[in-house]
C-alpha cells in the first residue's frame, strides 16, 4: 500500500478534517519536534507553571465550509502547544483573533483557551508544521514532511477561495506544497493566483504579527485589517457574525 509522507494512503477516496485532526494529533514523525514539545510541556513557563500543556502537533480549526484559510508558520511552544489551538493563548494570536473579528470572521476578539468559545466563520486556521519548533525554526526537512496535512486541509476545504499566508515560511510552503514555481516575491499584500486541481485560488500575503513585527511597528492594527479587508473582497465571504464590528 503505498502511504503519503503524513501516513494517509492517497487510494484510500475517504479522508476528512476530522481524519486530519486525528492523524496530526498522533504524528510522531519528526524526533528534534517530539523531543522539544514534549521538554517545554514539562519545563513550563512560569506563569504557565499550575496549566497542563498540551505538548502534541497541533491541527487546524474553523469552518469546514470556509472560504479563507489563515496559514501560519508553527505552533508558539507557550501558546499552541499549551493550549492545543493553534495561535491561541500567545501574542501573535491577540493580534490574529482581534484581526479576524474586527472583519467579521470571529465572534470574540480574543482566544485563550481552546474552550474559550471562540467560533469561526467562513475562515479555518491551520500552519504549516504543527509542532512547536525550537527558536522557531523548523528545518526544511520537518516541513516538507508536515506540509502535506495542510494540502490535505486544503482539498478538504471546499469552497475555498483564499489562503492568508503570515511570514514568508509559510508562504514559501504553501507556495511549494501548490506547485507555485514563479511567483512573487513575499511582502505584506502581495498577491498571487494560483491553480489548485480545479480551483483558483488566491494567496495573499501579510507579515507575520509575531512580537518582532508588532512591537517595532512593521506590523500595525491598520495593516492587518487591511488583508482581511482584501481577502473577504477577493472570498466573497458570508455575512459576518453578529457582533463583529
Amino acid at each position: 500500500m503505498q502511504v503519503r509522507p503524513d501516513g494517509h494512503d492517497p487510494l484510500d477516496p475517504v479522508d476528512s478534517l476530522e481524519q486530519v485532526t486525528g492523524e496530526v494529533v498522533s504524528c510522531t514523525a519528526c524526533p528534534r519536534l517530539v523531543a522539544w514539545r514534549e521538554q517545554v510541556a514539562i519545563e513550563k513557563r512560569a506563569s504557565f507553571a499550575e496549566e497542563e500543556y498540551w505538548g502534541r502537533p497541533v491541527p487546524g480549526f474553523g469552518d469546514p465550509a470556509a472560504r479563507l484559510l489563515v496559514a501560519g508558520l508553527a505552533p508558539a511552544a507557550h501558546g499552541g502547544n499549551r493550549t492545543g489551538r493553534v495561535f491561541t493563548g500567545d501574542r501573535s494570536g491577540d493580534w490574529l483573533f482581534a484581526a479576524l473579528w474586527r472583519s467579521g470572521y470571529a465572534n470574540q476578539p480574543t482566544s485563550v483557551g481552546a474552550d474559550d468559545g471562540l467560533l469561526l466563520s467562513g475562515c479555518y486556521v491551520s500552519a504549516a508544521v504543527r509542532c512547536a519548533p525550537p527558536a522557531n525554526k523548523p528545518t526544511v526537512e520537518e516541513r516538507d514532511r508536515c506540509v502535506p496535512y495542510l494540502r490535505r486541509e486544503i482539498d478538504l476545504l471546499g469552497e475555498l477561495r483564499v489562503i492568508v499566508v503570515l511570514g514568508g515560511f509559510a508562504y514559501d510552503a504553501v507556495a511549494r506544497l501548490l506547485g507555485v514555481a514563479r511567483r512573487p516575491r513575499f511582502g505584506h499584500l502581495v498577491e498571487t493566483a494560483v491553480l489548485a486541481g480545479d480551483r483558483e485560488l488566491t494567496l495573499l500575503c501579510s507579515f507575520h504579527p509575531s512580537q518582532q513585527n508588532t512591537f517595532t511597528g512593521k506590523l500595525t492594527e491598520p495593516m492587518l485589517d487591511a488583508v482581511f479587508t482584501r481577502a473577504r473582497a477577493l472570498a466573497g465571504a458570508p455575512p459576518a457574525l453578529p457582533g463583529a464590528t
